[in-house]
């Protein structure tokens, strides 16, 4: 990773984003990433749409508005199917691609924690 005239904080910041990125499970690859300027986001583009969808997700659930199983599970589904037809070179998958089935993946995964979390909470008040 190469950086330009930045400030050193900057580039202290950025370096710690990149190993965060790194100890969460992702493969940080160049061409499967976006970039800010000449720095590669910490995560790759798939990542950051699964991040960004849990965020976007959060405060749905706040509202006490819960997805149902199915569809969590169809949404979690449709990141597969874009992994599936890439890894069996059916079709190359985009950034953009990546991200928006990472991002409908990541609202997925937090209606499946919430739909979980209930489940327990309910198990303890019996």
């Amino acid at each position: 990773m190469k950086f330009i005239d930045y400030p050193n904080y900057i580039k202290k910041t950025w370096l710690f984003l990149y190993k965060l990125g790194a100890a969460g499970g992702c493969h940080q690859m160049p061409e499967r990433s976006f970039r800010f300027f000449d720095m590669q986001f910490p995560v790759c583009a798939r990542c950051t749409g699964i991040y960004l969808g849990q965020i976007i997700a959060i405060p749905f659930f706040l509202t006490n508005t819960v997805l149902k199983l199915y569809i969590c599970f169809l949404f979690l589904v449709i990141m597969l199917c874009d992994w599936l037809i890439q890894f069996f070179k059916i079709k190359e998958s985009t950034n953009f691609r990546r991200f928006i089935t990472g991002n409908i993946a990541g609202i997925g995964l937090m209606g499946l924690y919430f739909n979980i979390f209930k489940f327990l909470l309910a198990l303890i008040r019996l």
